[in-house]
This record gives C-alpha cells, sequence and structure tokens, in this order.
C-alpha cells in the first residue's frame, strides 16, 4: 500500500474529513470529528510507513498476538489503538478491512443524529 491509497480509501467513506491537529507530520483522519486513523508523513518519507487504527479491545489482542507488525498504539490508548507497519506481513486488503474496522467503531459512537447527518447530508 502506498500513501496515496491509503488517503483515498480512507478519504472514500461517508463523511470523512482529513486534518493536521498536531502538526505538518501527523495525517489524521476523522469521521464526526472524531479520529479514526493516523498516520506519519515523515514515516511514509522514510520508508516505514504506519497507521495507527482504532480497534475492539479483544480484536486488538488478538492481531497483536498474531501479527509482529500490529502493535499497542504510540502516544495513543493501548487498549483501543493499534500501530500497524505497512508494507510488512499484513496484505493491502487486510489493512484495508481494519480501516473499515476503526472507521465503523468510531460512526457507532456517534450520535444517531450525527450518523443520520453523515450519511444523508441535505
Amino acid at each position: 500500500m502506498n500513501l496515496e491509497t491509503l488517503y483515498e480509501y480512507c478519504l472514500s467513506k461517508k463523511g470523512v474529513t482529513e486534518h493536521f491537529p498536531f502538526n505538518d507530520d501527523a495525517l489524521v483522519f476523522k469521521v464526526g470529528g472524531k479520529m479514526f486513523a493516523l498516520s506519519s508523513l515523515i514515516q511514509w518519507e522514510n520508508g516505514t510507513p504506519k497507521v495507527n487504527l482504532k480497534c475492539n479491545p479483544e480484536y486488538a489482542q488478538e492481531l497483536r498476538a498474531e501479527y509482529d507488525t500490529v502493535q499497542p498504539a504510540f502516544h495513543m490508548s493501548k487498549k483501543h489503538w493499534n500501530t500497524i507497519d505497512i508494507n510488512s506481513e499484513v496484505p493491502d486488503r487486510f489493512i484495508k478491512e481494519l480501516i473499515d474496522h476503526s472507521y465503523d467503531l468510531v460512526f457507532r459512537s456517534l450520535t444517531k443524529k450525527n450518523q443520520n447527518e453523515i450519511l444523508d447530508p441535505r
């Protein structure tokens, strides 16, 4: 996966916006004002791309046990966030599934009103 693919996939989801809330390096994707993905542009430039994704706590533990390249997220709640090394043992289609999982968790945490505004923005 390359940065453009990650970027386009995240933005293809309903109601997603991109931000740089911390600095010019940390690209953040949000739905309903809540973060579901974060990636360092410098790490992409250095050839060590990673993405932080929200995850169900039990599933996060399973992923960490199964994949060496899935670790508790740096500077985030390690119970709810994983860091995934991109272009490693985790295939692109699986990274997209993890992005979907993260997006869905955050979307479902929004109020029904916010969900409806995202699904039907009139």
